[in-house]
């Protein structure tokens, strides 16, 4: 067995879950995070104990689908605030023996009962964020174990019972919350509102526990390992689900127990395209992110991008610009496709980009917000831009097995903590407010305005990248909210622009634009590039950065795994 990773993650694992420790949030890529290699599989998560539990099943002879399931399993106790069986999420896979990626959509669903002006107040303003978010109302139907068992159904390997035992454990011994998990408890407003999560993260003096032992989720899982999602959507547990959101003090939900029997997971066409010879698959609508990264990369490949060099003035400019075109698109034409007409293939359409890119002065930022474009197969004039206050709760997974099979899956709650409604161990979401919060502009609906049944728009941007060969290079994703996409796409210029390895691309500063301000991460030279984008026009924001990156490239040495230096990770192999 090849040990990936620095000997000191290595002590870590082995002395136990009581020592796993995590950069904070707003860590920056100044603490150098070292790459994972291996022979012949690899699992990079976004929490150690997590990839612990992935790897356990490859070493049983699993899929990369079994080696996802038992990481998220691992993830929703230890990475609470970021994922879980009360969420949803995008799953990417490449399957080697029959050549062919898979997208398979767990995205949360609207109650029956939601309306268009879900998220308006009474004066027909939109709501406060947080007024939104913390309650009931913000709460979708959880996607993500429909389909999780859709995957494993198509791919999986080892019975669905045996991906739940580390979960199982880890929820009954308890484990010691990192640091970052711990900052997140002593800052949060909200969390200590909801009876449940109190007793579970907060001693009675309102501190966060330093040890977290979760019998009632440990009980929860084993109930669904014994008889399938079937335990979670229909029965006392979704019952106690309903309750929750239904009840909940202030900011009552409407989700029935129709509404989580009827969810279904969806296996769905993968969005395809090129930058160079490169070949970049990811999830359609109602993901954003493979459609939303297409265009940003293929209007850059209209530039000598590679001649640049990563994190100069000049790169940083072109990739600004790109974003910003890119972002206004996003914002007009994509959403659910099963409600509305979303122009994929004229947003990637190689004459549409050329066109896009022709918008770029190499030399000069945009005045302000960029309008979005006229794609073939649009419907421009019907819809117009929403308001959606998106942000970070948010996981990713990268695996490749030994039989040359991987995936991507971006995994999320919504926000930090969710709805901050906990029930059976787990939080719930609030991924209803990634639906636009206003419901039409200017006499015109929004595309991603809230209807029953619909999924919300994301920016979750699982990807797999391939050589002109077909061959597998890359998996990849990030958490990080809407500049996902921006993180994902300087990641995957990083390897095949600027011919870095994973940990390198990775720790590139996560700048970009979402057609606003130009937005550079904190560091040693941040100051001197937000002077000079200054001086070509940008509006800059200087900020520490929560990307969530993690990715496996298969190299000739073999497999290189990494985890993103600003958050909790580590990559495991064999």
């Amino acid at each position: 067995m090849l040990l990936l990773r620095a000997l000191p993650l290595a002590l870590l694992l082995l002395a136990g879950p009581a020592l796993a420790q995590a950069p904070p949030e707003g860590a920056t890529l100044h603490t150098r995070q070292q790459a994972a290699f291996g022979r012949r599989d690899m699992v990079a998560a976004a929490n150690p104990l997590a990839a612990a539990a992935g790897r356990d099943m490859l070493r049983r002879g699993g899929s990369a689908v079994d080696a996802a399931i038992a990481t998220q399993l691992v993830l929703n106790l230890v990475e609470p605030q970021s994922s879980g069986l009360g969420g949803g999420a995008f799953l990417v896979y490449w399957s080697a023996a029959e050549h062919r990626v898979d997208t398979f959509d767990g995205r949360e669903t609207a109650p029956a009962a939601a309306r268009p002006d879900r998220f308006l107040g009474a004066d027909g303003a939109p709501l406060a964020f947080y007024s939104a978010v913390v309650g009931g109302r913000s709460v979708g139907v959880p996607g993500l174990l429909r389909m999780l068992e859709l995957a494993h159904r198509r791919y999986g390997k080892l019975p669905w019972r045996t991906l739940f035992a580390p979960a199982i454990d880890l929820a009954e011994r308890g484990f010691a919350p990192s640091p970052r998990l711990a900052m997140l408890l002593a800052r949060d407003r909200f969390l200590r509102l909801d009876a449940p999560a109190r007793r579970y993260f907060y001693r009675a003096d309102g501190t966060p526990r330093t040890r977290l032992v979760n019998p009632a989720l440990a009980a929860t899982l084993r109930a669904i390992a014994a008889r399938g999602a079937e335990a979670f959507y229909s029965g006392p547990i979704a019952a106690d689900i309903v309750r929750t959101v239904d009840e909940a003090p202030g900011n009552p939900g409407d989700l029935t127990l129709a509404d989580l029997a009827q969810y279904r997971a969806r296996e769905r066409v993968p969005v395809c395209g090129l930058y160079r010879t490169y070949r970049l698959c990811g999830m359609g609508p109602p993901s954003s992110g493979a459609v939303t990264l297409l265009e940003l990369v293929g209007m850059l490949q209209r530039f000598d991008l590679e001649r640049l060099a990563p994190g100069s003035v000049d790169a940083v400019h072109l990739f600004a610009e790109a974003g910003r075109l890119a972002y206004a698109d996003r914002d007009r034409f994509l959403a659910d496709a099963d409600f509305v007409p979303v122009p994929v293939p004229g947003l990637i359409d190689p004459a549409y980009l050329a066109a896009r890119a022709r918008l770029i002065d190499p030399q000069r930022a945009a005045s302000g917000p960029v309008p979005p474009g006229d794609p073939p197969g649009s419907h421009a004039a019907n819809w117009g831009e929403g308001l959606v206050p998106e942000l970070h709760g948010t996981s990713n997974i990268a695996i490749v097995d030994g039989a040359g099979d991987a995936l991507a899956m971006t995994t999320t709650i919504e926000n930090a903590f969710g709805s901050r409604l906990m029930v059976r161990g787990f939080l719930l979401n609030n991924e209803l407010t990634d639906f636009s919060f206003v419901p039409e502009r200017d006499g015109r609906p929004v595309a991603n305005r809230v209807e029953p049944g619909k999924r919300p728009r994301s920016a979750m941007a699982p990807t797999l990248v391939f050589d002109g060969d077909g061959r597998l290079v890359l998996a990849v994703g990030s958490a990080g909210g809407p500049a996902i996409i921006n993180d994902v796409a300087k990641t995957i210029l990083g390897v095949i622009a600027w011919h870095q390895d994973l940990q390198q691309a990775i720790d590139l500063p996560d700048d970009g634009n979402r057609n606003g301000a130009t937005e550079i991460e904190a560091g040693p030279e941040a100051a001197a590039l937000a002077a000079a984008l200054e001086g070509r026009g940008h509006k800059v924001e200087i900020s520490d950065r929560p990307s969530g990156l993690s990715g496996v490239l298969v190299t000739k040495r073999g497999l290189e795994g990494a985890v993103d230096p600003r958050r909790d990770g580590a990559a495991l192999g064999d």
